[in-house]
């Protein structure tokens, strides 16, 4: 007598509990975020937090009620220029993935619809960009124009170009065999209304994802570069130059080095669980047993 074969069953309850989780995860990390921005614009538009140039106490005062954070070796109190710090590196990383998101998309469209001269040309300049290592490129860039916010913007978009385009284009050459793909094509559609119309909205799952990632990527890039004197110069503040400054008076005031250190740890962290929440949003697994 045959076997009954195993069938595959959905276990409703761990799918529930994990998803939970992960909605709670997704809220925890949004949350934080959220409020590095509110504060760091508080920080930016508002006195609320102190001056960032004024010297308002002894070199090196340890943290207290008067000065959260301590002071710097300048006497300057430490939170307003943390809240600086977090403000530039966070909004120089989205500029940078902003548009690396946008020239992506595009190069991906154009090299996953579009067989033949225009894909090799594409993926070979990606493929030449993705040979350098990140912060060797990012540095490469930044030497070449000059250290400067500007620099850290097109060194971190140039870095995080090719792995989203290959992402972009490898949905792109699964959607575009589709019947409503080909259905556009044959009715005389331009490719441009097709890229708007219907291929864009179809492959946003993946560019939001993947731009989550490089979101994280931007931030440690920035930090790096900034900490080895490429990107924010002083007296302008962000958590690169935040932690290059606390380092040279660790054994003085720790508390400079470790809290821009754990600001950009807490950032990195929390934009890669946003990032892990949108995969999972974007592609379910749900989880199933045989029985």
């Amino acid at each position: 007598m045959s076997a009954a074969p195993a069938t595959t069953t959905v276990m409703p309850t761990q799918r529930r509990r994990r998803r939970r989780r992960v909605d709670l995860v997704l809220v925890i990390a949004t949350a934080v975020l959220g409020l590095f921005v509110v504060l760091s614009a508080l920080g930016w538009f508002t006195d609320v937090a102190g001056s960032t140039t004024d010297t308002v106490g002894a070199r090196f005062d340890r943290p207290s009620n008067a000065f959260w954070l301590g002071t710097d070796n300048l006497g300057r109190s430490a939170l307003p220029r943390l809240l600086e710090g977090i403000g530039t590196t966070l909004l120089l990383s989205l500029i940078a993935v902003v548009c690396s998101a946008v020239v992506s998309t595009i190069l991906g469209m154009l090299a996953g619809y579009f067989a033949g001269s225009v894909s090799e040309v594409v993926m070979r300049v990606i493929d030449v960009l993705y040979a350098f290592p990140a912060l060797v490129l990012a540095i490469l860039v930044s030497a070449l124009m000059g250290p400067g916010r500007v620099a850290a913007i097109v060194s971190i978009t140039i870095i995080t170009i090719p792995l989203m385009t290959r992402m972009v284009r490898i949905t792109t050459m699964r959607v575009a065999p589709r019947d409503f793909m080909v259905s556009a094509r044959i009715s005389g559609v331009s490719a441009p209304r097709i890229f708007a119309e219907h291929l864009l909205p179809n492959i946003a799952g993946t560019i939001a994802v993947q731009a989550s990632y490089a979101l994280s990527i931007a931030i440690l890039v920035e930090g790096g570069l900034s900490f080895l004197g490429y990107g924010v110069q002083v007296p302008g503040a962000s958590l690169g130059t935040l932690v290059q400054e606390g380092m040279q008076y660790m054994t003085q005031a720790p508390w400079l080095l470790m809290a821009p250190g754990l600001a950009l740890v807490i950032s990195i962290l929390c934009v890669n669980l946003v990032g892990d929440s949108l995969r999972d949003a974007f592609e379910p697994r749900e989880t199933r047993s045989l029985t």
